[in-house]
């Protein structure tokens, strides 16, 4: 008798990702069992694209962060594995043998992570402790979910399930130029004022100095950015100012809500 194979699903959540989203699912289409795509209310021909490859295409307008919307995209999957992706992302082949091979294998309790390299301004960053990136984004579908974090969110891993590493990357294409690199870090500092503030965190402007300070001279000297050339001291100073930019969220948050009161 022949052993049931497990079967996988490749799941996004998107919102305008014309310029990506076609790209990435190329990677993809030919080797995975299931395909589902949550998409939050896009207004270019994301859909259109998406429906070339799967009929499994939801939306939900509803945006409560990230962390719900990639649970509520994971009650659509009815495969045995489930593995993120976003639109910016490209699988690399050795990552698709290495993936293939741990749903061969499935090993119980068992959640897999691999690394991303970023293509960043027309350089990979290596440095700045971007790389290697370790993301956890291949588990048993039954087995967890993502938390419920506005930003930033991680799936729940419990004292009894094992992370493994795979070999290959999963190159990431993360900013279109430099005023799509700000859109994107004003709307994540937003996200995690927000969160922070919900948690009864305070901040101040000379909390947000101190760490852009020392989010800078990590990512330049002590995690080597100036190996990165002139991308690794550009990075280094923007990463600086979105921390600025995060904490002075929060410290402005406080002060519009004490006035209302």
């Amino acid at each position: 008798m022949f052993e049931k194979k497990s079967t996988l699903a490749a799941v996004l959540i998107v919102k305008n990702e014309t310029q990506h989203l076609n790209a990435c699912l190329e990677t993809i289409y030919e080797w995975i069992d299931e395909l589902v795509i949550l998409d939050s209310g896009s207004t270019d021909n994301t859909e259109e694209i998406a429906r070339k490859y799967t009929d499994k295409f939801f939306v939900n307008r509803n945006w409560s962060g990230f962390g719900l919307q990639r649970q509520l995209a994971q009650s659509y999957v009815e495969s045995d594995y489930i593995f993120w992706l976003d639109a910016d992302e490209r699988v690399t082949l050795d990552l698709k043998e290495s993936i293939l091979g741990a749903i061969i294998s499935d090993r119980p309790n068992t959640l897999y992570q691999f690394s991303r390299l970023s293509w960043v301004f027309g350089r990979y960053i290596r440095h700045c402790g971007w790389y290697p990136d370790y993301v956890l984004r291949l588990y048993p579908t039954h087995l967890t979910q993502y938390n419920n974090s506005l930003v930033h969110e991680k799936v729940e891993v419990t004292g009894d399930m094992i992370v493994e590493n795979l070999s290959g990357d999963i190159i990431h294409y993360p900013y279109n130029d430099m005023n799509h690199y700000l859109i994107k870090s004003a709307s994540y500092a937003k996200a995690w004022a927000e969160q922070r503030r919900k948690n009864g965190e305070k901040s101040s402007v000379s909390k947000g100095f101190f760490h852009a300070i020392g989010c800078f001279l990590k990512m330049y000297i002590i995690k080597v950015g100036f190996l990165d050339g002139k991308h690794g001291f550009v990075l280094s100073l923007l990463s600086a100012h979105s921390t600025f930019v995060k904490y002075t969220t929060l410290w402005i948050q406080a002060i519009i809500e004490k006035d209302r009161d």
